[in-house]
């Protein structure tokens, strides 16, 4: 009777340690239905096609913008062969009192015939085609064979409201939270390593929100910031940076808390 006591004061002691690792037993398991798990594949497959192309935007507007500070700019001389414009105008919305202000402005279509082929730039603002006329021989700055400068005057349209930008513009509060909390999960794995659990969902759902929170803080810097004038090409990473950073540390303060509190029990 004694032996069997031990065993099951035993067993009931690494099964309170599991519930506190892992938030349940470790011969639990949960079943999913067929639906969701399609439904979960469909999200992932949708967030890692967003997150590359997050990732490839960033990676174009940063490299440009390095490559015209440092001067490393592949230089090139050109034809402009045809230069078109295009007037938009109207009035932004005034609300329900009608108002608004009024705008115009002029965009440019500038093709360009190089040694290696033509190259054809759309919505040019005006200023970047002051002197350009149709036969007039023109300096480029390329990168990666894109045309970013003519003669010196930047025609690179950067972060812009076109379909693909406002879609990660519009999406990015979404992409930050998963990528924070892919960061979490991660760091949870890890700290689980050491053969004491898993860390519960309990234990790191906190963490994650904690982060998110941090990011959501800094898109609205970054707002202030754009406002200004002064936000940076390299944005989508301060915000992920931020959130994952603050998760992981507020994580490790709260396994620390938990296996305290199982060691206590």
């Amino acid at each position: 009777m004694t032996g069997t006591t031990g065993d099951e004061t035993g067993d009931t002691t690494g099964r309170t340690t599991a519930d506190t690792t892992t938030g349940r037993a470790p011969d639990a398991h949960r079943t999913v239905s067929p639906r969701r798990r399609v439904a979960r594949a469909a999200f992932r497959i949708t967030m890692a096609a967003l997150i590359l192309l997050l990732a490839w935007r960033t990676y174009e507007e940063t490299g440009v913008a390095l490559a015209r500070s440092n001067g490393t700019l592949r230089t090139a001389g050109a034809t402009v062969t045809d230069l078109t414009s295009h007037t938009e105008s109207g009035t932004t919305g005034g609300g329900q009192d009608g108002g608004g202000a009024s705008y115009h402005y002029t965009e440019y279509t500038v093709e360009l015939r190089l040694a290696d082929g033509t190259k054809t730039l759309h919505g040019v603002p005006e200023e970047s085609v002051h002197g350009l006329q149709e036969g007039r021989r023109a300096t480029v700055g390329l990168w990666h064979g894109r045309v970013v400068e003519i003669d010196g005057r930047d025609v690179w349209p950067g972060w812009h409201p076109q379909a693909t930008d406002i879609t990660l513009f519009v999406l990015y509060p979404l992409i930050m939270g998963y990528l924070i909390a892919l960061g979490v999960t991660a760091a949870a794995f890890l700290a689980g390593l050491g053969g004491r659990g898993r860390v519960s969902p309990d234990v790191r759902g906190p963490a994650g929100v904690f982060g998110f929170f941090t990011g959501v803080a800094a898109i609205l810097a970054l707002l202030v910031l754009a406002a200004l004038g002064n936000g940076p090409v390299f944005w989508p990473l301060v915000p992920v940076v931020a959130g994952t950073a603050v998760a992981w540390a507020r994580l490790r303060v709260d396994v620390r808390r938990a296996r305290r509190a199982a060691a206590a029990a």
